[in-house]
């Protein structure tokens, strides 16, 4: 990002973003704090020339932090509203974008960072002005914004939506951060560890258990340990934009002149560094979707495996488990569609269940159904009655650090573990759904081993009607390529040989598992 963005300044509502910025302090009566201590560090800047108003641009990026920390909120969700909301232009709201999701994902360096600046523990700041420091960090470390210029308008924002008493101690603290380039920071950090996940975790902004976790999840698919620093440095990277125009639907014509390039991986596919999508007619029709390629590719394998059900008569039914909020299920109930196939989208909760019927709503209607009710159910009340069945398993979503930025900050080991047995019933279920020489394919956008191949091995293990599916071979019948390399070939465990892990430091998609199981 230019630094150009350094020297701006604009008048906006000084009491947004104010939420979760309370303490004990003293405030005056438009709740900013007053600064009643005479020996606090200040900023050098005569009066006259230190900003009183927030930027914008740094103001979205503040909110957005905020409401993540204080709501749990999702960034992807927030960010474009108040990007709307302060009517920012394209280049302020790339630099938004840039400085909240760049302040989320390494908020773990960083914070080792201030805690060397801060004489008080992290937790004994108020959360609203940990987070305005997380943004004055990334601003001095990571992007082309001149430290004054940082420093600046990282204090101006603080005394505009939180009060010029922590201001004050922003600017000090920012200017201690300011002293050393990001190289000797992290050499201070890491000084004296011998740990290669300790340091990996600090380094690269990840707590140490899911470092251990995808070390172990790059041996259990066949890839070697070291990859773990290349998987680390993509899941800090900013995400390209992936466009999908649904079978027979849609069309990227208008995609491609407004800047998009066809997608490498997947047919009717494109790619983008960003923008807004909302200005395209095809996507506000739904007929063109966003869709990470790897979400496209295992929705494809599942509609090109071949399937031999004795009880197939006619149409072919179809089932998506657990459709919301309806990606994978518009991309499928348009390639059945297609097909001359009929789909059933399964979801759980109702409004996300409308979200499914949204998204659906550009396929022909008498091709799908949306049913509102628990997946786990759906083999007792439909037993035997799908040719082809897909389990988008709830997970902890580690394949997808790169979008969903504060994933890496909520999620808990424990997750994995609470999150296991639904995962199994949900497997269970789609088997018993499933015709006999139908095929279900079990995807969760997770590589963790108690997610992939450990649920699918405990499921088959109880059962001697099935069979796993070359689930590499099939990705590969599908991609623009046709040598996705996504297969577990080196592996000496069956289950392992026969499944597949896209991985987005080698495809740049999310991490992707794919299991294809036949019903005999």
């Amino acid at each position: 990002m230019t630094s150009e963005q350094g020297g701006r300044s604009s008048r906006s509502n000084p009491g947004a973003g104010n939420q979760g910025a309370g303490g004990t302090r003293r405030r005056d009566d438009s709740g900013r704090e007053r600064n009643r201590s005479t020996g606090r560090n200040r900023t050098t800047a005569a009066p006259s020339q230190r900003s009183r108003a927030a930027d914008p641009a740094r103001l979205v990026a503040f909110e957005v932090l905020r409401a993540v920390s204080s709501d749990d909120a999702y960034a992807n969700l927030v960010l474009p509203s108040r990007i709307r909301h302060h009517k920012l232009d394209r280049r302020d709201a790339g630099f938004a974008t840039e400085l909240a999701y760049g302040a989320l994902r390494a908020q773990g360096t960083y914070d080792a960072i201030l805690a060397r600046c801060v004489d008080r523990p992290l937790s004994e700041l108020d959360p609203a002005i940990l987070d305005a420091l997380r943004i004055g960090v990334h601003q001095l470390v990571a992007m082309r914004v001149p430290a004054h210029a940082a420093l600046d308008q990282t204090v101006g924002l603080a005394r505009a939506v939180i009060g010029a008493g922590p201001s004050a101690l922003i600017n000090a603290v920012l200017r201690k951060v300011a002293a050393k380039e990001l190289p000797e920071w992290l050499t201070e950090l890491t000084a004296g560890l011998t740990d290669e996940v300790k340091v990996a975790s600090i380094e690269h902004s990840h707590p140490e258990w899911i470092v251990r976790s995808l070390r172990q999840a790059l041996v259990a698919h066949g890839r070697e340990v070291s990859e773990i620093t290349a998987l680390l440095e993509a899941d800090n990277s900013a995400p390209v934009v992936n466009l999908v125009a649904l079978p027979g639907l849609g069309s990227l014509d208008e995609a491609f002149e407004a800047g998009f390039t066809p997608g490498e991986l997947a047919v009717d596919s494109a790619l983008s560094s960003g923008g807004d999508l909302g200005r395209l007619a095809s996507v506000r029709e739904g007929t063109v979707r966003v869709q990470d390629v790897g979400s496209q590719l295992v929705a494809r394998a599942l509609a090109g495996v071949d399937i031999s059900s004795e009880l197939k008569d006619g149409e072919e039914r179809w089932l998506d488990l657990c459709a919301g909020p309806g990606g994978k299920a518009a991309l499928l109930g348009a390639l059945a569609a297609e097909k001359g196939a009929w789909i059933l989208a399964n979801e759980p909760t109702p409004h996300r269940a409308k979200l499914v019927e949204q998204a659906l709503a550009a396929v022909p209607e008498h091709t799908w159904s949306v049913r509102t009710g628990d997946g786990r159910d759906v083999g007792v009340d439909h037993p035997e009655s799908f040719d082809r069945v897909l389990v988008d398993a709830p997970c902890t979503g580690l394949g997808a650090l790169r979008r969903r930025p504060e994933s890496r900050w909520r999620r808990k080991l424990s997750d994995v573990t609470e999150l296991g047995p639904l995962q199994r019933e949900l497997l269970t279920s789609a088997l018993a759904a499933v015709k006999p020489g139908g095929v279900v394919a079990y995807v969760t956008c997770s590589p963790h081993i108690a997610e992939t191949i450990t649920v699918v091995e405990d499921v088959m293990r109880k059962r001697a009607d099935l069979e796993l599916l070359d689930a590499g071979a099939a990705l590969d019948a599908v991609s623009l390529t046709g040598n996705l390399g996504a297969g577990n070939t080196s592996s000496e465990l069956a289950t392992n040989k026969m499944t597949a892990q896209l991985w987005p430091h080698i495809h740049q998609t999310d991490a992707m598992f794919l299991a294809l199981i036949r019903k005999l």
